[in-house]
């Protein structure tokens, strides 16, 4: 499963501060509805990211019945991204095999 979308980034100033973006409404339920299948646990996505030139594998995290994608800082320094920025995202969910 890939998708390719735009959303803001955003941050959360928890224990541990991270940059964002959230994963759109439809995108977000297709990979609900293969959830099972690409699940590690505690409801984590493992997925390849591209922003700009940069690809990184990542993990979404769920956040209010969709899904998050943790931007990580090299990316976005290489990338030159900010908060409030609005970026197009391509994403891979890696599915796993049983």
């Amino acid at each position: 499963m890939t998708f390719s979308f735009s959303g803001p980034v955003w941050y959360w100033r928890g224990p541990a501060p991270f940059y964002f973006v959230t994963v759109p409404e439809e995108e977000a339920r297709e990979i609900k509805a293969q959830e099972r299948l690409a699940t590690y646990g505690w409801g984590m996505i493992p997925v390849e990211v591209t922003v700009g030139e940069s690809t990184w594998t990542t993990s979404l995290w769920p956040k209010d019945g969709r899904y998050v994608v943790p931007l990580k800082t090299a990316v976005r320094r290489a990338e030159q991204i900010e908060e409030g920025q609005v970026d197009d995202l391509r994403m891979t969910v890696l599915m796993h095999h049983s």
